[in-house]
């Protein structure tokens, strides 16, 4: 199924339009509806008012039974029309009309529902369907009898109308907050998926391998959003560095074997351009000799290559055993003793406190061991390797400190990258690969551990390894 490509400034404009123009909406209509309603009510008093004040005046007059008084009788229902603008009209107990403000129903028979109920002692208001209301009152004698009903009939269209005004001032604003709305968002959907597109359009870019792209961070509002451009753009550096060290990596392998296979060739094709009947045998050895040292170096340099790459590898769980410390540190500096003499370097191991500690053994022996071993061949005729074990309740340190050749402060950031030589041709006397410390660092960090080191040129160098005494 397809996906729809829905613009996120639509969607803000829907969600602004649903949760604020929809209710208010609403809301204004159930307002007008409550208004309209409000002031039918109040008219309805007001009709029922007016009818029973005309009530009372007809009984206290007995305008009823008393023929004489017709012309005033007449007179005050006519004044009392023009005054309020409603249509009066007056029944005796039987329904008949006698008297009407109109003067178009006198002697007609009137029995509508509100008429009913006011000879029935009810004083009742009802809305018609012509948009009038019809207030009717009944009329009491001085012995408290119902004696007839007053009907006073008045329009309601002007409260439609002033509603249907309030109505469309109303709608006119809403339209106006819509209009505002609709401005204000593409404002602010600008302002804010603006950057959002951008960061969009770098992720992208750095998808299709540009890890140089890097997205413009706000300094001044630092919103989310300027937090997650820093975020992609620490991200495109780590993975531009990635993708430099990948390259660099290639091209230090081909290098490093390079290396050692032109030394073959060249060998190879100087024992080959060689006549066999007059180059003597100890020649030949010595070219086997110098092939099969050059081949040592490819093997030496493989291995270490897989070493980093098992390490490295995720899916390889750590299997860590208890083991005491001091003895596995130990047994490293008595196995590598012998060659601290060879080069004239006094070896030492201190060990402060004894203590147990959950590792994989072959692992964090060679990363001690790496360290060790440079120690000894990077240090100067008659220098010291001091290796230190400490322990807290938490941690444990292994300390390799040298009086060696040291590392300039340039340098120290990269030691541990993989192939970085420091002093290159001192290196490839040693035999290095220049993989060893890229080695005990991922050992290290295998078991959620940390590797520091300090150095200054010609004075020597200090690796500090903290490892937890429980994993995980």
């Amino acid at each position: 199924m397809a996906k729809r490509n829905v613009k996120l400034k639509w969607t803000l404009l829907a969600t602004y339009m649903l949760i604020g123009i929809v209710p208010l909406l609403i809301m204004t209509q159930v307002a007008l509806s409550s208004m309209q309603s409000y002031f039918v009510e109040e008219r309805k008093k007001e009709l029922l008012q007016q009818a029973n004040i005309i009530s009372g005046h007809i009984s206290i007059s007995d305008y009823m039974y008393d023929e004489v008084k017709a012309v005033l009788f007449d007179y005050d229902i006519n004044q009392t029309s023009k005054e309020s603008g409603y249509r009066i009209i007056v029944l005796d107990k039987t329904g008949v009309v006698v008297n009407d403000s109109n003067k178009t129903e006198e002697g007609k028979t009137y029995f509508l529902p509100e008429i009913v109920d006011a000879l029935n002692n009810k004083d009742v208001a009802k809305v018609e369907d012509n948009d009038t209301i019809h207030a009717a009152v009944f009329i009491v004698d001085d012995r408290s009898n119902c004696i007839g009903v007053v009907l006073v009939c008045g329009s309601i269209s002007d409260i439609a109308e002033n509603v249907d005004a309030i109505r469309h001032t109303l709608f006119n604003i809403i339209l106006l907050l819509v209009i505002i709305v609709i401005i204000s968002n593409t404002v602010f959907t600008w302002w804010f998926t603006n950057p959002l597109n951008r960061t969009i359009d770098v992720i992208k870019k750095m998808s299709e391998g540009h890890f140089d792209q890097r997205i413009p961070v706000n300094d001044f509002l630092h919103t989310e959003l300027a937090e997650l451009a820093e975020s992609s753009n620490n991200m495109a550096e780590k993975l531009d560095q990635i993708e430099t060290n990948r390259q660099e990596f290639v091209s230090n392998v081909s290098h490093e074997l390079k290396t050692p296979l032109s030394s073959i060739k060249v060998l190879s094709d100087s024992i080959l351009i060689q006549d066999p009947d007059t180059v003597p045998k100890e020649m030949y050895v010595e070219f086997l000799r110098d092939i099969n040292s050059e081949v040592d170096r490819m093997t030496a340099i493989i291995n270490d290559l897989l070493t980093l790459s098992r390490m490295n590898r995720q899916e390889v769980e750590l299997q860590p055993v208890e083991i005491n410390m001091g003895d596995m540190v130990g047994d490293i500096v008595k196995r590598l003793q012998p060659i601290a003499e060879k080069n004239n370097v006094t070896l030492s191991f201190d060990k402060i406190r004894t203590v147990t500690a959950e590792v994989e053994e072959t692992k964090i022996s060679l990363a001690v061991s790496n360290l060790i071993e440079n120690g000894i061949k990077y240090n100067v005729d008659g220098g010291k390797v001091d290796v230190t074990l400490d322990a807290d309740n938490q941690n444990v340190f292994i300390t390799v400190a040298d009086t060696g050749v040291g590392i300039a402060d340039e340098e120290i950031n990269k030691i541990f990258d993989r192939f970085y030589r420091v002093d290159k041709n001192r290196d490839r006397e040693t035999g290095g690969t220049g993989l060893g410390l890229a080695i005990a660092k991922s050992a290290v960090l295998m078991h959620n551990g940390s590797i520091k080191v300090s150095s200054k040129e010609n004075e020597g160098t200090t690796f500090v390894i903290t490892i937890p005494v429980k994993q995980g």
